[in-house]
């Protein structure tokens, strides 16, 4: 079974933490994670863009000069796309760009993520992590002590004071563990989570 170590909020190790084999041991599936990523980031687009086409715009109706004659190119309309507030050709409209994955493909996925992070000693679990008060000070020094950078600090509910304390810090994202996704998984370096947090992804993945 994969093991990390289980660190106290001041950052000191206070022992090792034994993994589920079932999701923190299993191969990386790197195209289940590509496909979900993919989903997810297109997912988050809104859609709304809307440009007009040559139908559309105001203007036109009128042929602008005699076919033949002028010494000029043939013209039609004004409102025509090489026209100066002319339509644009092929435009853009509403769209929706979500992307559904299988569930199955999604847990594959998460799996693969988290085993990644285990594999690159990259994953710190915590005994816990409650704080009294914000404090941007208390999390800096936490996070120097696992000399943890670009970080993903995940709890098992959502904690306010946590998220205060951290929201300040430059590449830091604290996230409750019914919102962990895979995107955010991979885009942090590292991964600090709490005992109960862990215990919620086993009871959820295994």
């Amino acid at each position: 079974m994969p093991t990390v170590g289980l660190f106290n909020k001041e950052g000191q190790k206070v022992g090792d933490f034994q993994l589920t084999d079932s999701i923190f041991g299993v191969e990386v599936n790197q195209y289940a994670l590509h496909q979900v990523v993919v989903a997810l980031l297109a997912n988050k687009r809104q859609g709304t863009q809307s440009a007009k086409t040559r139908a559309e715009v105001s203007g036109g109706g009128i042929k602008p000069w005699r076919q033949k004659g002028t010494g000029r190119a043939r013209q039609g309309s004004t409102r025509a796309p090489q026209w100066i507030h002319g339509g644009m050709v092929f435009a853009v409209k509403p769209r929706d760009y979500r992307v559904s994955v299988p569930k199955s493909m999604r847990r594959v996925a998460m799996k693969s993520a988290l085993t990644s992070k285990v594999n690159d000693n990259q994953m710190v679990v915590l005994e816990s992590l409650e704080l009294d008060a914000p404090k941007t000070k208390d999390m800096v020094k936490m996070l120097n002590a696992l000399e943890a950078k670009k970080t993903l600090i995940v709890t098992a509910d959502s904690n306010e004071n946590v998220y205060k304390s951290a929201r300040n810090i430059e590449g830091v994202a604290v996230l409750p563990v019914n919102n962990l996704n895979v995107y955010d998984l991979l885009k942090y370096e590292k991964l600090v989570i709490t005992k109960d947090a862990v215990s919620k992804i086993e009871e959820v993945y295994a």
